[in-house]
């Protein structure tokens, strides 16, 4: 093999000359600075939330921004909280019956009811009640993909820290039950004029019976189709209690 002479320059290796290429630009400088500062706020976010769930595991939340916007509209709300070893258990048994009957079985999401609502179609909700609270206590009403997307961030560390008897005491608390009524104990005097603690489980199913449309539905003077609901939930809340899916928030 003849020998290189060595008066020949070398050609350049690819690899070294990948090496020596040139770095990729950087991002103009205020796409940089807005980058970061959006990660910041994000974060800041995500910490401020995940404070107030650890805050309101034992402290009752003081209002939200639906009630705050339905006081200004009307001149005042109603309502007043009561904890919930002071609300009747067929009145958690029956709001569990209504809207979200395996309450005790999931972690924030019922999957079996999501695949139903796809099924059925725009005409059907799949909330739980925990998505409920999230939406009720921290964010907005309305239907929006934004909301949505934070509700079902907010409610795994919702599940992972309240209790399911602290999720439903905060929800019969904040819950429209007509227009301007809030909280299970401010629907049984206006509606019934007694305390929450002594609501009958007549009572009790018909509240629960005009949750999904509170504005639309009056359970002191039922139409026919609220009392074939409330007959339902009656009958719902009695079966969750004999097969154990209400031992979650009752034991």
């Amino acid at each position: 093999m003849a020998a290189r002479d060595p008066s020949r320059p070398r050609k350049p290796r690819a690899r070294k000359a990948a090496a020596d290429a040139p770095p990729p630009p950087a991002p103009p400088r205020p796409l940089r600075w807005l980058l970061r500062w959006t990660a910041r706020a994000l974060l800041g976010l995500a910490a401020a939330a995940l404070a107030l769930i650890l805050l309101y595991s034992v402290v009752n939340p003081p209002t939200n921004l639906y009630q705050v916007s339905e006081s200004a509209r009307l001149g005042g709300i109603e309502q007043e909280w009561v904890p919930f070893d002071q609300i009747a258990p067929v009145m958690a048994r029956s709001a569990v019956a209504a809207e979200d009957a395996n309450f005790c079985l999931h972690w924030g999401f019922d999957m079996a009811a999501i695949r139903a609502a796809m099924d059925d179609g725009a005409g059907r909700g799949a909330s739980t009640i925990t998505q409920q609270v999230v939406k009720n206590v921290f964010l907005w009403q309305g239907r929006s993909w934004l909301r949505k997307a934070i509700e079902a961030g907010l409610t795994p560390g919702v599940e992972l820290v309240w209790s399911k008897r602290r999720i439903l005491e905060i929800y019969l608390n904040v819950a429209e039950f007509g227009e301007g009524i809030f909280g299970v104990q401010a629907a049984a005097r206006h509606y019934f004029d007694t305390d929450a603690a002594n609501l009958t489980a007549a009572q009790s199913a018909l509240l629960a019976a005009v949750l999904p449309d509170p504005k639309g539905r009056n359970p002191a003077k039922p139409g026919p189709f609220t009392r074939k609901r409330a007959r339902q939930i009656a009958d719902g809340a009695e079966t969750i209690l004999q097969d154990g899916r209400a031992a979650c928030f009752e034991g």
